[in-house]
């Protein structure tokens, strides 16, 4: 009898599938369950998919080239339909590729089966639960590893898949480096286990070197067929090892970089449902695994970037304390163009310096990296302030104009980048400061009793945009246990806030660590941006970073500064501040205003605060109007909180003393004078070596002057 006869009386059917031409040969039997006339027949191959559930189609087109890409058995179960698309039989096909060249060709038998009950659905290969089960769990894995951020995430999610109705027991992830193949990661096996073949050659007879050698998978039904197949490379019998394997390729844009292996405690087919289920998650994984090390390298190349540009304080100062931090903003290489800097000078003194170049990626990074051994080397030729950020400016100014530098590329439409800058240069013997300003926030000066202001400092352009530019000057004195803060504004005004309430944020913080050491104010700062560090928490890091972070601390050493946690900080007799408004910056005034309000955030009277700021601006107007020269205010509260004395006073170079006028009802000056009658305790007017100085007196223990 012929095998074809043989085949025909148990209901089965021969077929043969050619990729390459696209056509179907069927033998009679295999024709009659596809529904067509029982008779040998070849059609093309869209007449025979229109006999199948369009669903079973589809899955029977995955399950073909699984079997192709692994060289196994192709089995899956299909529904047969008739013309008008109603069920005529269920079949279950088994086939065996043939590969040729990039071509291949199936040949295969039908045998009709039994309709699942409803109560088998969960069993059935291609339809019911077990489907919609694995659907959901290769979404549900899709996102966790898409999500994993490092290899020991993708380790760890790996170890937590739920296959669904066969979930392994261990797990080993094999890496692939030159001629050895090592184990990244496994799961399954205790601390002090000597995993097996951890480290190994690529000719080893082990599954997994041979897995990385050919890209195929393999799959190991049993400890028998394990041995027989790999008699060198079967680990050591143990009670609880597993009883099925399965050895993954773990492959990505074609290249094999390693092996992914999956042990079952209980005996596995590996039907083609469930090496489908393993190839996807091999495939996800592989791509998680090289997208983490992609970022991993990044993350490298970053912090190496960082050291080689970031320097470190030193050498110590005496009577003075430094501390600094930068914090890169979130994704991409973590670098940007914030940096600061600390230099010694041929005077003796020290130059802080902060700045911000536009942008936060590598461009930014190698620009930034130019301008501060620019500036390192204008402050080392011993220039002051004002010449170092002018020479800076035409220096970066100046690469505009060189087609091929940093700030000059085609490819980025973004123009010429520029930057802001803050150079102080601070005398540790009488913590004199002069500070010049290129377009970068003000610093902040929190005084030895914890009270924080905000010094509103002469300044000029960003460095970069004009070739030829001044910046201005201003003094500031640091007194003992007093501390300046310099930064970017990327501290200020991350997460929704302005300058404004920016500084707010900042000025609490500030006074909330009024005596402890400059490294934990440091960390206080950049965590009311950036959230806890995972060492200070247990929940997931808060990151709230939208541009890089660079903070520069100084502190005179005195009471109120390092004095350490839990030190009480003795309050400070005397509260100073001294400001400067120039005849070409009237709009000063309302700094000037800000300033004393700050100076006095915790005076008793209220109304006496109102009367201070009202003549403070009538006095430093006057100056405006009626000189021809600058106005600087010295504001100074003196004594215990409230029994203080206020004193406000304000210097010019004009020696003409100023005098009471009796203005009409329509005049719009005059009446600065009668105001400081009114309002103030005790005030007068005294002549200066060259100039005045108007002054007025306020005490908090007495009622206000009506």
């Amino acid at each position: 009898m012929r095998t074809e006869d043989i085949l025909a009386a148990i209901a089965t059917g021969l077929w043969r599938w050619d990729n390459a031409s696209g056509v179907v040969t069927l033998d009679a039997e295999a024709a009659r369950l596809l529904g067509l006339p029982a008779e040998p027949v070849t059609l093309p191959e869209a007449a025979v998919r229109s006999r199948f559930h369009p669903v079973d189609w589809n899955e029977i087109n995955g399950v073909v080239n699984l079997a192709v890409a692994e060289g196994t058995l192709a089995e899956a179960r299909l529904r047969i339909m008739d013309v008008d698309g109603r069920l005529l039989r269920t079949v279950r096909s088994r086939s065996k590729p043939v590969v040729e060249g990039n071509d291949y060709q199936l040949f295969g038998t039908l045998q009709e089966v039994a309709e699942p009950r409803p109560g088998d659905a969960a069993h059935t290969p291609v339809t019911g639960d077990w489907r919609r089960s694995r659907e959901a769990f290769l979404l549900d894995a899709g996102r966790a590893l898409a999500e994993a951020r490092s290899t020991a995430e993708v380790l760890r999610v790996a170890a937590s898949l739920s296959m669904p109705g066969f979930s392994p027991d261990s797990l080993a992830v094999f890496g692939s480096s030159g001629s050895r193949i090592t184990v990244l990661g496994h799961h399954g096996y205790g601390p002090d286990d000597d995993l097996p073949f951890a480290d190994m050659l690529r000719d080893t007879d082990h599954p997994a070197s041979e897995v990385v050698r050919t890209g195929r998978a393999i799959y190991l039904s049993s400890p028998e067929e394990y041995s027989r197949r790999y008699p060198a490379g079967r680990p050591l019998a143990r009670n609880d090892e597993p009883r099925s394997w399965a050895f993954v390729p773990l492959t990505v844009a074609g290249r094999t970089m390693g092996a992914w292996m999956a042990g079952f405690a209980h005996p596995v087919a590996f039907t083609p449902d469930e090496r489908s289920v393993l190839t996807t998650v091999a495939r996800m994984l592989a791509q998680a695994l090289e997208r983490a090390s992609v970022a991993e390298n990044e993350r490298e190349l970053s912090l190496g970037l960082q050291r080689s540009m970031m320097p470190t304080l030193g050498p110590e100062i005496p009577g003075m304390t430094v501390a600094a931090r930068y914090v890169p903003t979130g994704g991409g290489l973590q670098v940007g163009g914030d940096w600061y800097d600390m230099i010694p000078l041929p005077s003796g003194r020290i130059a802080l310096v902060i700045g911000d170049v536009q942008g936060h990626d590598v461009r930014a990074a190698g620009l930034m990296g130019q301008l501060r051994i620019a500036l390192r080397a204008y402050a080392s030729e011993g220039h002051r302030p004002d010449a170092v950020l002018s020479r800076a400016s035409r220096f970066l100014h100046g690469l505009h104009d060189f087609p091929g530098t940093d700030t000059h590329d085609p490819a980025d439409h973004s123009g010429p980048r520029f930057a802001t800058c803050l150079y102080i240069e601070a005398d540790p013997a009488t913590g004199l400061l002069d500070i010049a300003r290129a377009g970068h926030p003000d610093p902040a000066v929190r005084l030895s009793d914890g009270t924080v202001l905000v010094r509103p400092t002469a300044g000029g352009l960003p460095l970069g945009i004009v070739a030829d530019t001044d910046y201005p000057t201003t003094r500031l004195v640091l007194e003992p246990g007093e501390t300046i803060m310099i930064c970017t504004d990327g501290l200020i005004e991350t997460g929704g806030h302005d300058l404004d309430t920016g500084w707010a944020r900042l000025r609490t913080i500030m006074e909330e660590h009024t005596g402890d050491s400059l490294e934990k104010l440091a960390d206080a700062l950049v965590s009311g941006v950036h959230g806890p560090s995972s060492h200070h928490t247990t929940g997931p890091l808060v990151d709230r970073r939208e541009d890089d972070i660079a903070v520069l601390l100084l502190c005179r050493e005195g009471n109120g500064c390092g004095c350490g946690p839990g030190t009480a900080v003795p309050l400070a007799p005397v509260r100073r501040t001294a400001l400067t408004v120039a005849q070409t910056e009237p709009e000063r005034i309302a700094a000037a205003r800000q300033q004393l309000r700050d100076l006095l955030h915790d005076w008793a009277d209220g109304e006496q605060l109102d009367a201070a700021v009202l003549m403070v601006s009538e006095m430093v107007t006057n100056v405006l109007v009626h000189t021809d020269g600058d106005a600087l205010l010295i504001a100074e509260a003196a004594g215990e909180p409230g029994v203080r004395r206020l004193r406000v006073e304000v210097t010019d170079a004009s020696d003409e003393l100023p005098h009471k006028r009796r203005p009409g009802e329509m005049a719009s000056s005059g009446r600065g004078l009668i105001l400081m009658e009114m309002l103030a305790h005790t005030w007068g007017v005294d002549p200066k070596g060259e100039g005045k100085a108007i002054w007025f007196e306020l005490y908090e223990d007495r009622a206000p002057q009506l």
